[in-house]
């Protein structure tokens, strides 16, 4: 059975393999690449902004053009981290620890991914066993902090995460626009 046009067919050739030669599309930009993003032992404690005592991010993409933000979140201390609605999806991968929402009985542990979808309110924990979470989020949105009836009581995005950083990396002397980087 033959490949249908479509697909690309891989076979040996004679010709010598070369990059593409041609112009990248108007208005790309260039590609994001951080060596160590996962290294959470060896990383400079410059590049964590603190969002709050025990508790900092590190950005890896501030797309302030499309309205999402990937960060690693690390949190040092034990007990409710924030109750939060969202805006848009996000997608979680913990790397370090482990973590789970009041309202459900999973645990995101070290290696889990979730999927936690538009629209869904839940309360973030740590436990007192866990000396240091950090997990991945790729956030699309914002989180809308709410109390315990749903009212909002504070909101998290892109342009806030933005802010932050540029202060902390400022206050750091690494230079405000050190954020430039991540952004998008």
């Amino acid at each position: 059975m033959s490949a249908p046009a479509s697909t690309p067919t891989h076979a040996p050739t004679a010709e010598p393999v070369l990059p593409y030669q041609g112009p990248k599309p108007y208005g790309m930009v260039d590609d994001l690449i951080i060596p160590g993003a996962l290294d959470l032992d060896g990383a400079d404690e410059r590049l964590w902004v603190p969002q709050s005592p025990d508790v900092a991010f590190r950005p890896l993409v501030l797309s302030a053009s499309q309205g999402y933000f990937v960060n690693i979140l690390r949190v040092r201390r034990s007990g409710i981290l924030s109750r939060h609605r969202h805006a848009g999806a996000v997608h979680a991968f913990t790397l370090r620890g482990r973590w789970h929402y009041l309202e459900y009985d999973w645990w995101a542990e070290a290696g889990t991914y979730a999927m936690e979808p538009p629209g869904d309110i839940h309360t973030l924990n740590v436990p007192a066993d866990v000396s240091e979470m950090a997990t991945l989020f790729h956030v699309t949105g914002a989180y809308i902090y709410v109390d315990a009836d749903g009212n909002t009581v504070g909101i998290e995005d892109v342009f806030s995460k933005i802010e932050k950083a540029r202060a902390h990396y400022e206050s750091v002397g690494l230079g405000a626009d050190y954020v430039d980087q991540f952004i998008r």
